[in-house]
This record gives structure tokens, sequence and C-alpha cells, in this order.
């Protein structure tokens, strides 16, 4: 699909950009308000993701134009303004979906294709491999059939792995993947919360088949 991305953060743009490019998609960019208008409107897009705080034009100004002339452009308005009043403005004005920064890549990602998917083509809405199961609907885990209660993001981090079975994922992989852009590299987040899902999901018999790939990362083995 082709996505127009209109960002004037640089640091924003590279990251969604390349994760957009892993999933197959076209990507153009603008980096002004008034510019991103006109190439949404003029171009054969299929989706916008528009920040909000835009040199040249506001964001919701922006949003205003698309919708008057694609009504059925799918965009999504990534902004740091989280605040009620900011939310119900943009989905007022026609956005489609609202993403507050920071953000995590996944999320984006699943937003982005729950707003491209084809009717004859639902995405799963349940992972289930190595004795574990997950609803991604009701965010249920299971491991061997016993329930297993995880936090949001041990939830999130569970899920990029078993996206990814039998890939070895960097720690700035998995970083960027579950808590987004804005995290600090040298942080030891990652290997807190595998210690988590190790915790939670091994069993004595069974440990939770996350490895250690050492000078690598972490790999969800799928045998």
């Amino acid at each position: 699909m082709r996505i127009l991305l209109i960002e004037d953060e640089s640091g924003i743009v590279e990251f969604v950009r390349k994760a957009l490019r892993a999933e197959g998609h076209q990507v153009d960019v603008s980096c002004d308000g008034l510019e991103g208008e006109r190439r949404a409107l003029t171009s054969d897009v299929d989706l916008v993701v528009l920040d909000r705080l835009l040199p040249g034009r506001e964001g919701v100004e922006v949003l205003r134009g698309i919708r008057a002339a694609k009504p059925d452009l799918p965009v999504i308005m990534l902004t740091a303004l989280g605040e009620v009043g900011a939310k119900v403005e943009a989905l007022d004005a026609g956005a489609t979906d609202y993403v507050t920064k920071p953000f995590s890549v996944d999320e984006l990602l699943a937003r982005v294709r729950a707003h491209l998917r084809r009717p004859s083509q639902p995405e799963a809405t349940r992972l289930s491999a190595g004795g574990i199961d997950v609803d991604l609907l009701s965010r249920e885990v299971h491991r061997d059939d016993e329930s297993v209660r995880l936090s949001a993001k041990e939830f999130e981090l569970l899920v990029h792995f078993m996206r990814h079975p039998n890939q070895v994922l960097s720690r700035e992989q998995l970083l960027s993947g579950v808590w987004g852009y804005d995290f600090e590299p040298q942080t030891n987040v990652v290997e807190v919360y595998v210690g988590y899902l190790r915790r939670k999901l091994g069993r004595p018999d069974r440990p939770v088949p996350i490895d250690t790939i050492r000078s690598a990362g972490y790999r969800f083995t799928v045998r």
C-alpha cells in the first residue's frame, strides 16, 4: 500500500518510515502541512499518517481539507497532544484514528493494518506457539491451558516475540517495537521484562521458549 506520512520531526519520520517499509508499504513523506495536504489530495495514497503540530498548516486543518475531498481516505493522527479535548476535536474533524506520542511501533502498525484491511482478508485475532495461546482481542494469555496474567508491556513484548518466531531480535529492535521511539538506549528494561515473561510463563518441565542469543539479542524459538 502507498502511505503518506506528514510529520516534521526527522527522528519520528525515519522511525515510522522504516517500520512501514518493513511491512512492505511504499512511504511518501512531507514535512509541511500545506505540502502534505496537497500531496494527499493529488496523489493516489491508501492511508495518511498525520502529525498535529506542523509548519505551514496545523494538522486538524489539513485533516479537514483531506476529509472534504476524500471522505473515505483513512487518516491516523499521530501527535503529542493527548488531552481528551484534542482527541475529540481531531475525531470530530474526521480522523480515522488517533495515536498519542510516545507510541510503540507495533501499536501503530496494528492500527495501519486495521484501517487498510480488506473485508475478505481479516487479520488473525489469536496467536499460538510453544504451548502459549494469546487472544489479541481479550488480551488473555494461556500456557498449556492455564491462564496467565500479564501486565500491558509484558503482553506487548510477548506478542512481538510471537509475531517474529525463530527470528533473533536485538535489544534495539525490541525497544523500538514495544516501547516506541522514546526510550533510553542504555536501559535494561528488555532484560527485566524478558525475565518477567520467563517467570510467569515458564513451567518446571517446560521453560518459556525465549532464548538468549549471546551478543545478539533474543529469539522466540518454535520447534
